[in-house]
């Protein structure tokens, strides 16, 4: 009896011992190690890779991609697209917020229906129309061949802060002609914000929107404002 006791005794003791150094490695010197690892070698990326302004506000990451709409109006649903701003790809919702409608939740989701669902193909019918409605401008029609699939589908997350270069120029002279700028300038912006492949050959050029409109808004500014 007495030996089970103690036989008990030191399993139990062991046990605590064993729990106490992995709590220790595990749960604080590990994670400490890696933090510290993270803001010496990382900091930007560790903190969410905040994007300023010209004002060094914070107006988002560079990793989560934003809307640029207008005030919703009385009674609908789905606000307008602020068309004086370069505008990301779309982000299908995966429906309404039901988890707590105390709070309007950002809800997102990917196009990714089978090739041949009459859900996905009404989705890009409809995209393509007002893509090519509200970039149209007086002696620059678009036409549909003109519009790339990013400009009618959203990426797996919905939330991709990126669009092509083909889908940032086909916007150029909606939004030159919103802002009062020449096509040439809006253009030039469009070029400077092209990131190319990572490392010259991995995934394809990309312009992240936010640091395009962010561009965009400090080439409004008059001259000598702060």
């Amino acid at each position: 009896m007495n030996n089970s006791v103690r036989s008990t005794a030191r399993l139990l003791g062991a046990g605590l011992r064993a729990l106490l150094v992995l709590t220790a490695l595990c749960g604080v010197l590990y994670p400490l190690a890696v933090t510290g690892v993270a803001q010496g070698l990382f900091h930007h990326r560790a903190n969410g890779s905040e994007v300023t302004d010209g004002d060094g506000r914070v107006v988002g990451s560079a990793l989560i991609g934003q809307r640029y709409d207008l005030p919703p109006g009385k009674g609908e649903k789905t606000p307008e697209p602020d068309l004086r701003w370069f505008q990301p790809r779309p982000s299908h919702g995966l429906g309404t917020n039901t988890a707590n409608t105390r709070y309007a939740l950002t809800v997102s989701g990917a196009t990714n229906r089978s090739g041949d669902s009459a859900e996905l193909l009404r989705w890009v019918e409809e995209a393509k129309a007002a893509v090519i409605e509200d970039n149209s401008t007086p002696g620059h029609p678009v036409r549909p061949a003109d519009v790339p699939p990013d400009a009618v589908t959203s990426s797996a997350s919905g939330l991709d802060p990126h669009i092509s270069p083909a889908y940032a120029r086909l916007q150029v002279h909606r939004v030159a002609q919103r802002n009062g700028l020449s096509v040439e300038e809006v253009g030039k912006l469009v070029h400077a914000h092209t990131d190319g492949r990572i490392l010259g050959f991995m995934g394809e050029p990309r312009v992240n929107v936010l640091e395009l409109n962010i561009a965009l808004r400090e080439l409004q500014k008059p001259i000598g404002e702060d």
